[in-house]
C-alpha cells in the first residue's frame, strides 16, 4: 500500500514555522492544529533556523 505524498505551498510552510512562535515554541502542538506530521513541521523549523525554507526571514540572510 502506497502513502499519497502531501505537498505544501512556500507560503504554507513559512506561516506554519511563524506560528511555533505563537505557541511558545511547541511543534507538537503547532503541528496538531495545523493537521501536519510534528516530524514535517520540525523539517521546516530546522531549515528555517538555517536559513534554507523559503519565505522565512533568514532566507538568504547570509
Amino acid at each position: 500500500m502506497t502513502k499519497k505524498v502531501r505537498t505544501y505551498s512556500n507560503e504554507f510552510k513559512a506561516e506554519a514555522v511563524k506560528k511555533i512562535a505563537d505557541n511558545n515554541g511547541n511543534i507538537s502542538a503547532t503541528a496538531k492544529q495545523l493537521g501536519i506530521a510534528m516530524q514535517t513541521l520540525s523539517n521546516w523549523h530546522n531549515k528555517a533556523n538555517q536559513g534554507k525554507l523559503v519565505g522565512t526571514e533568514q532566507y538568504g540572510a547570509c
